[in-house]
């Protein structure tokens, strides 16, 4: 590479998390979970940020795991984009047979 040629540099934070609402129109929350250590017990302890994230085609369903980039401000709220499913949970067989 030339000193006019350099590579773009790609700022954008990645996270991964789960699809923990997706009642909204092309809009999912995403909840990501970290673990962060406890200043005072040094123990490691659960955090948990939830994000509004952008679904163009409302594909991703409540409990997949999803991939979310940052992006410009799409709404009041909505500053992170889905990129990806990561993993889409079993079905789980829930329903009962009515009883005749």
């Amino acid at each position: 590479m030339t000193a006019t040629e350099q590579k773009p540099l790609n700022r954008r934070r990645r996270l991964i998390g789960r699809v923990s609402s997706d009642k909204m129109d092309k809009t999912v929350v995403v909840e990501v979970v970290r673990h962060k250590m406890d200043p005072m017990y040094k123990k490691y302890v659960r955090v948990r940020s939830k994000y509004k994230a952008h679904d163009e085609k409302n594909f991703y369903k409540t409990g997949d795991r999803v991939e979310i980039i940052e992006h410009r401000a799409l709404s009041r709220d909505k500053r992170w984009m889905v990129v990806r499913l990561v993993d889409r949970p079993a079905v789980e067989l829930t329903q009962k047979e009515p009883v005749t």
